[in-house]
């Protein structure tokens, strides 16, 4: 975008020279882009942003500058919106990692990424939502994770043909002048009306696929087409891990980025082909990135000891949390500590307590449980 920004005669409104000129650049490394995105948050060697538990851990401390340093100097930047919801705490914090991975592509591999990299986070729904129910998703979401029966009613009419056409058609009909609007925004100044938006296009929600491609096919066209002309690049992320909601997979994306094999042929019932198809992971959060080791060369066994240089030392992290080194029985329920944690957690809890009764242990616990609760702290309180 800002390449094409400077080319003699450029106007200022987004047309199609100036969305193809700098589709050049973005759309050649889309795939790319997205799997270091990945492989940062899986990965890459950088320092995290400090907890209060790793100030407590001595370790070195690196200079990472990254795509927002470029934005105050006023450089050159390649821009990305994120497009989610706050519908639970997977979707933002996987928006986040991805932007955090995202600011230091350009210092750690300037030659394959020579612009600086700027995301703009936007919770769609939430922000440009027309009216009730599609600005109230947050709150409902909420009421929905508390009464279960709500949630599965929802989810199950929401999953079936009629259900999604239904879902597709009031969507579009009430929410693509707002979300249109929404996309159209300056990532550098959502604030303001520039004429200019973002190079790319990542989706982290299950909502955030059949109506942004329809508003970008509309966006890139000048308004002719709904159906094509798309040449912003869109990828989805799927947040979830053992199932997924069919809204996640549409078979207009670029590439559709998912966490398991089961969703992988979850995607291509959908009609998601193979080679759009990229399975990696979940994206994790900056403070468990790995830091201080070099990702330039493969990793193999040999240099293991020399990769692990500068990651945190789990013996003294576990002291400071009081566990043990020992079996650890781990229970999530997202953000929202959902799916009958508490219940999960005395069963399971029980369950361990009578293994260990009957072998008879005496040289102390042999296994433990941590559960995290996420936000729900009447689960936290009843444990």
């Amino acid at each position: 975008r800002n390449l094409a920004s400077h080319t003699p005669n450029q106007q200022s409104s987004p047309t199609q020279n100036h969305r193809s000129t700098a589709m050049k650049l973005v759309k050649s490394t889309t795939a790319g882009l997205l799997s270091l995105g990945f492989a940062a948050t899986n990965t890459l060697a950088f320092q995290p942003a400090l907890t209060n538990l790793q100030r407590q851990t001595p370790h070195t401390t690196l200079s990472i500058p990254t795509s927002l340093d470029a934005v105050k100097d006023g450089q050159e930047v390649a821009t990305i919106q994120i497009l989610m919801s706050d519908t639970g705490g997977g979707h933002r914090a996987s928006a986040n990692a991805l932007r955090d991975a995202f600011n230091v592509l350009h210092e750690t591999e300037p030659n394959r990424f020579p612009l600086p990299i700027h995301c703009d986070i936007v919770d769609i729904y939430t922000d440009y939502g027309p009216f009730f129910p599609y600005n109230q998703y947050v709150p409902l979401y909420k009421i929905m994770a508390e009464y279960t029966f709500l949630w599965k009613w929802t989810y199950e009419i929401g999953a079936t043909p009629i259900g999604m056409w239904l879902n597709d058609f009031f969507s579009e009909l009430w929410c693509f002048d707002p979300f249109k609007e929404c996309m159209s925004r300056d990532p550098l100044n959502p604030e303001k009306q520039s004429g200019e938006r973002a190079d790319m296009v990542v989706s982290v929600h299950p909502l955030c696929q059949a109506l942004p491609l329809k508003i970008l096919n509309s966006l890139d066209t000048n308004g002719a087409s709904r159906k094509e002309g798309r040449t912003t690049p869109f990828v989805t992320v799927v947040t979830d891990l053992g199932g997924a909601h069919p809204t996640w997979f549409n078979a207009g994306v670029d590439k559709c980025f998912v966490p398991s094999t089961v969703l992988r042929e979850a995607a291509m019932r959908r009609g998601v082909k193979d080679e759009q198809i990229v399975q990696y992971g979940l994206p994790i959060r900056r403070g468990f990135w790995r830091f201080g080791a070099d990702y330039s060369q493969s990793s193999t066994v040999e240099n293991e000891a020399e990769e692990m240089k500068g990651v945190h030392h789990k013996p003294t992290i576990r002291d400071q949390l009081g566990l043990l080194d020992i079996p650890t029985v781990l229970i999530v329920g997202g953000g929202d500590g959902m799916g009958g944690i508490v219940s999960q957690a005395k069963a399971v809890g029980e369950k361990l307590q009578a293994l260990a009764s009957k072998r008879g242990d005496k040289d102390g616990p042999v296994s433990q449980m941590v559960v995290v609760c996420g936000n729900n702290k009447a689960a936290q309180m009843s444990l």
